[in-house]
């Protein structure tokens, strides 16, 4: 049974460490599991970290508008992440902890999220960041990657296009993340796929709507080789690779 034991590290954000070994993890070092509450100005925000003591990167994963961060992709991806060696939070945004569908204002889901950042950025020091989500989650990491002094993002089923508007695309949200960023989308999703001149790198897969969940072992490989360059690349000061 997993053992539980509650710690406070300040008066705004607690964590309680969730002790367990997953045996398909390689035992290199000693993992655990906890979850985390992040008080931000738009209320509190809910993370589900995997962290082991020598973290090759922090990955940083959230869901979509009406979405969590159990969906398959996102799960696919993390366990690729720890199997390279790397931490994993997995963030519930304010919003959806409040119980609401939309996000509201993105000037204020930006700040709570860069505010969640500054936080696992405290915990984890200067280990290479890479930040990402699915759906409205991956326009919150292009959109803040910048100021996050992010790696990389993980963009996953970005949707490039607003239902019902196929002519207003929203692929500045990518060209302007300043950072390397790979865009995992399906071939059928209703909200379009970014072009390849979009992002660092697209892929595409085939019979893939938006939701991603057909084959989600397609998006962990589709993620592995790109995920994979920061295990090899030295933190420095900032969090950027070497």
């Amino acid at each position: 049974m997993p053992v539980r034991v509650p710690w406070v590290t300040n008066a705004r954000h607690s964590l309680s460490l969730i002790f367990a070994m997953p045996s398909s993890l390689p035992q290199r070092t000693g993992r655990y599991r906890g979850r985390m509450r992040i008080d931000t100005a738009q209320g509190p925000a809910e993370v589900t970290l995997d962290e082991t003591g020598d973290p090759a990167f922090l990955l940083v994963l959230t869901h979509g508008s009406n979405g969590g961060v159990d969906a398959a992709d996102l799960l696919a991806v993390r366990e690729v992440a720890l199997g390279l060696g790397g931490a994993v939070a997995r963030v519930l945004q304010p919003f959806r902890a409040a119980g609401r569908r939309a996000p509201g204002s993105p000037v204020r889901q930006d700040a709570a999220w860069l505010e969640v950042i500054g936080v696992l950025r405290e915990r984890f020091g200067d280990v290479p960041l890479v930040q990402g989500g699915r759906s409205n989650g991956a326009r919150v990491a292009c959109r803040t990657a910048r100021a996050a002094d992010a790696a990389g993002v993980v963009a996953l089923a970005f949707p490039l296009t607003p239902p019902g508007k196929p002519d207003k695309s929203r692929a500045d949200e990518l060209r302007a993340a300043g950072v390397e960023v790979l865009v995992v989308n399906g071939d059928r999703d209703p909200f379009g796929v970014p072009e390849r001149a979009d992002a660092t790198e697209v892929v595409v897969l085939p019979g893939e709507r938006h939701d991603l969940d057909r084959n989600p072992a397609a998006v962990g490989a589709a993620v592995e080789p790109w995920l994979r360059r920061w295990t090899a690349r030295a933190p420095v000061p900032g969090g950027r690779p070497s």
